[in-house]
């Protein structure tokens, strides 16, 4: 902790710049950006949560979270371009939002992107708990207390820079944890072959099919919720670098999850743990207690790296989105600093408190995205152009009453209903409650969002029907949904004779 302060603190006073405290656009190469995304896509969480998927779900369900993890990377690279046309000094997708559907969505965006960060901060700071007191049997609370402070200053010193840079520090640190385990679980490890197929977990499973559709559905969506990766998309210095970083960041980002879900499978096949254990999170400590004692005390030290850099990315990118969504950019950097310290507080205390299943905590923050993204996303096509905030808002807050409407009506009451929307029993839970909750959040989202449209148009038809106005709901607005359309220069005799409406992008550049 003492040499991240100091890294940290050096790190970010030689970078220190109003300019990029919070955002960094158009500064970064593929290379860098990749590893940036990588690291952003990883906490200490994956030492534990990857390998409880393995022992729940086998190599199949392993499999269908690494690759689903991967991939939605790319999505960056396809939406990122889009976004920084429509919106070219925005470095978070609620900026996009407000411009294109308004102040009332932007701030319902934005909430649900603090609220998704906030998720993310916790699960960090419970898996940090988890992993300290399970590898030394000792209590985390001075270590989570210490990391807070560390990331917190040298964040409030560095902003957005620091962070990116640290990511650097992140990705090496797991690189090499990956080598060292894999070269203490290659040689020490004994595993028992009879095991394998009595085990079951190399077969296909249900759940295991149920995964294919749930993690598409919640980290493709949940993915669109992080700042931190908006902020990289941003700070690339091309459409062609932002590609390059996301593929390799893509591919990279599966192989490591991967090998992080391996030892929830050489932990049954050594006999340590049984299929389905609900202490299965816990397979890679376990299995090295069976180790010497220097190949715990290095994975704990690079644990609590990555750990110190991740917290550091999520703190970074909501007090990004604070800035940008709420204050609208137009505070003094020196509340920036201070909201960063004060976010920790009940950040910690929710962990702490609720922190002990950081799969459900994801899983929360998922179904929340998969009722709130994909109607926001067909914004981005101008086939969607007469889409309003009233169809945003209602869509989101509609696809989370259908999930609790299908958890009353399939559990037989509301109260195992409103569990639903927390995920209560978890993706394992035996029943298809889970799985029909991220196909009813979508589902009901856009339902919803056909029933707003047409009661507002109807509305909207009586109303100039009785008024005598014009009906004007189905207009096409070029400004908000054409690509084409470029915003004119606020300085008049910048711009060339034929770009004065605006509307040619090819003359105005």
């Amino acid at each position: 902790y003492a040499a991240l302060l100091v890294s940290g603190l050096a790190i970010g006073w030689f970078v220190r710049d109003k300019a990029t405290f919070l955002s960094a656009n158009g500064t970064q190469k593929a290379i860098p950006l990749s590893f940036n995304f990588i690291a952003s896509a990883f906490g200490c969480g994956v030492l534990s949560t990857y390998a409880q998927v393995a022992n729940l779900t086998g190599l199949q369900g392993l499999l269908v979270y690494a690759i689903t993890g991967g991939l939605p990377l790319m999505l960056f690279s396809w939406f990122g371009p889009i976004i920084r046309k429509q919106c070219p000094h925005g470095f978070v997708l609620t900026e996009w939002v407000f411009q294109r559907f308004g102040t009332s969505t932007g701030l319902y965006l934005s909430a649900c992107t603090l609220l998704t960060l906030f998720l993310f901060m916790v699960s960090e700071i419970a898996s940090l708990q988890y992993v300290v007191s399970t590898l030394t049997g000792r209590s985390a609370l001075p270590a989570i207390i210490v990391e807070c402070v560390v990331t917190s200053l040298y964040t409030a010193v560095g902003g957005f820079k620091v962070s990116f840079l640290t990511d650097n520090i992140q990705i090496t640190t797991v690189f090499a944890l990956i080598v060292i385990m894999c070269g203490a679980l290659g040689h020490y490890v004994e595993i028992d072959r009879s095991k394998i197929p009595e085990s079951g977990l190399l077969e296909a499973n249900l759940v295991g099919w149920q995964l294919i559709y749930i993690l598409i559905v919640a980290i493709f969506t949940n993915d669109m919720f992080m700042s931190g990766f908006w902020l990289r998309t941003f700070a690339s210095r091309s459409d062609k670098d932002l590609f390059i970083g996301c593929s390799i960041a893509a591919f990279v980002a599966t192989c490591i999850a991967v090998l992080f879900g391996i030892p929830g499978l050489l932990a049954v096949w050594m006999g340590l743990v049984e299929v389905g254990d609900e202490g299965s999170s816990a397979s890679l400590f376990i299995i090295l207690n069976t180790l010497p004692n220097w190949v715990s005390g290095i994975t704990l030290v690079l644990t609590v790296c990555i750990s110190t850099c991740t917290l550091d990315s999520l703190q970074s990118a909501m007090i990004s989105s604070i800035s940008n969504d709420i204050f609208r950019n137009k505070i003094n950097i020196m509340w920036c600093r201070l909201i960063v310290v004060l976010i920790m507080v009940p950040i910690v205390v929710v962990a702490l408190k609720a922190g002990d299943d950081v799969l459900q905590i994801y899983f929360i923050a998922d179904l929340l995205s998969a009722a709130v993204i994909p109607v926001v996303m067909l914004g981005l096509s101008s086939y969607f152009y007469f889409l309003t905030a009233w169809e945003v808002i209602c869509a989101g807050l509609g696809g989370l009453l259908s999930v609790f409407i299908f958890g009353t009506i399939y559990y037989g009451n509301a109260r195992d209903g409103g569990k639903l929307l927390l995920i209560w029993n978890g993706i394992y839970g035996g029943d298809w409650g889970c799985f029909a909750a991220f196909v009813v959040a979508p589902g009901g989202a856009f339902l919803f969002a056909g029933i707003t449209l047409a009661i507002r148009l109807s509305v909207l038809k009586i109303h100039s029907i009785y008024t005598g106005t014009p009906f004007t709901a189905l207009d096409y607005n070029p400004e908000l949904v054409n690509l084409d359309y470029v915003e004119p220069e606020t300085n008049s005799s910048d711009r060339p004779a034929d770009a004065e409406d605006g509307k040619s992008k090819d003359s105005f550049i």
